[in-house]
């Protein structure tokens, strides 16, 4: 690609309904977990209110929509997670024939480390960080008769900017979206889904926020994220998930919003992402975020083993985690830990050492099963490429895969890996619970090591907490069904 889209050359007018009809912009979310994304909501706004037609199409509920496509000048993806971007390059051959005249822009925390990929797609803007504004002025560019409009300006943009209350409505409504469950027969919530920063400060080595914002995190104001709870809440919601990366990186905007929040909303409850680190450091304001409604906090783990945790720069140590977990535990505030099982280091015993852990800990309950089968992704730009000797542990980069793929040292670790994600889909597609899918996982990895497996019974596994109804994960491998869902 020369930074012109193939529908530059052509001999055409730029648009393709009538010279007086309004510039039309077509926003599409891969994949967001389950929630109604923030990020085509605020584009949505910014381009709204510089008079742009704009739609939105979400492929985790909807098709590719010709009827939505046609006469678009542009088409924007976000690509926030790796499936969301796997989903998109899967996708984007369909979105040209239905759009071929179209300007394609891929923005979000995925664009910019897979931008050669995208742009051999024939995507020609990239985007990443607060790029809203930049996302705005191509629009006004290609408004003006710009029919190629090649990137001007930089890739990332880390500016403040001063944000806008989300439109979401040209989004599904809430209802479609993932529900939040309650343990012990308690029903289900319907979610709304809100951002109150960007960014984190922290560098692990193997976080996708890390090459995008190198340290550095952005608030959105509290009456911005007010104004978009009361929306979401007077559309059904009653419980919210924060999505920030972490909602303690600005722990005085944090309490401030959850209290202004609970004041307005004292019914509402919600969840956040907030570090180990962070909820030691701040275990004082555990109890005030009990009292204002967190259910429960999600928080990335990712090993029990100190040497691993080194090499990923996470910054804490397993003792920090059951520490971490206790306060949890004594505020009334269930934890849902996330991790990253399968790594270069893991070994078969590390491996059920997690196992037991959790057992131990009586966390089996807390977390999906697909929790315990994800593998390490290592995409273009990740920190992990910065450790000595780690570009020698893995292979060339792969467009396929979008990362660097790798094999362990010990072939066993590559088939336990493999076989318990086979394990936990079928226990997904049977309905078991999570408990009876940990069971065979315990059995499975005890195999391995040619050990027999102590038995379980349900009190090991720990009790049911509320989660949302779709899986939390950042790296997991898409499902067929999902790379062919538009």
């Amino acid at each position: 690609m020369d930074g012109c889209s193939d529908a530059c050359l052509l001999d055409r007018p730029l648009n393709d309904a009538s010279p007086a009809a309004p510039f039309k912009a077509v926003l599409i979310n891969p994949y967001e977990l389950g929630r109604q994304p923030f990020a085509l909501a605020e584009a949505c706004a910014w381009l709204k209110q510089d008079g742009i037609q704009v739609q939105c199409i979400d492929l985790s509920l909807q098709k590719l929509d010709p009827a939505v496509l046609a006469g678009a000048q542009l088409v924007a993806l976000y690509v926030g997670m790796h499936t969301a971007t796997r989903i998109a390059v899967n996708a984007i051959p369909r979105i040209r024939e239905l759009a071929p005249r179209a300007h394609l822009c891929a923005y979000g925390l995925y664009a910019p480390m897979n931008a050669q990929v995208l742009r051999g797609l024939g995507v020609t803007t990239v985007l990443g960080g607060e790029c809203e504004p930049a996302l705005t002025g191509l629009a006004q560019r290609l408004r003006a008769g710009d029919a190629c409009a090649a990137q001007a300006g930089p890739v990332v943009h880390l500016a403040k900017i001063e944000f806008k209350t989300p439109d979401r409505s040209e989004l599904p409504h809430l209802q479609r979206y993932a529900h939040l469950v309650l343990p012990g027969g308690g029903g289900k919530k319907m979610p709304g889904f809100v951002e109150a920063s960007r960014g984190c400060k922290h560098l692990c080595r193997h976080c996708p926020v890390v090459p995008v914002y190198q340290g550095r995190f952005r608030i959105v104001p509290v009456e911005v994220v007010m104004a978009d709870i009361a929306q979401q809440v007077h559309a059904g919601a009653a419980h919210i998930s924060f999505g920030d990366p972490d909602f303690f990186n600005g722990s005085t905007h944090a309490m401030r919003l959850v209290t202004a929040m609970h004041a307005r909303y004292p019914g509402l409850s919600f969840d956040a992402t907030i570090k180990i680190q962070h909820l030691i450091d701040h275990a004082r304001l555990l109890p005030a975020l009990k009292a204002a409604g967190c259910l429960f906090i999600t928080t990335a783990v990712e090993s029990v083993d100190d040497t691993v945790l080194a090499y990923l720069d996470k910054n804490h140590t397993r003792a920090d985690f059951e520490r971490a977990l206790q306060l949890c535990r004594e505020a009334g505030i269930y934890m849902a830990p996330t991790f990253v099982p399968f790594t270069p280091w893991t070994s078969l015993e590390g491996y059920l050492e997690l196992l037991r852990t959790l057992v131990r800990l009586r966390l089996a309950e807390a977390l999906p099963p697909i929790q315990l089968c994800i593998r390490l992704l290592v995409p273009e730009g990740s920190y992990l490429l910065r450790l000595p000797g780690f570009r020698d542990r893995i292979a060339s980069f792969d467009a396929n895969l979008l990362g660097y793929p790798w094999r362990h040292a010990d072939a066993r670790v590559d088939a336990l890996q493999q076989a318990l994600q086979a394990l936990a889909a079928q226990g997904e597609q049977e309905g078991l619970t999570r408990s009876e899918i940990f069971g065979r996982i315990w059995r499975r990895a005890h195999g391995a090591l040619g050990v027999a497996p102590p038995p379980l019974g349900q009190a090991d596994c720990g009790e049911p907490i509320p989660h949302l109804s779709e899986p939390w994960y950042c790296c997991a491998e898409p499902t067929d069904q999902q790379l062919q869902s538009f």
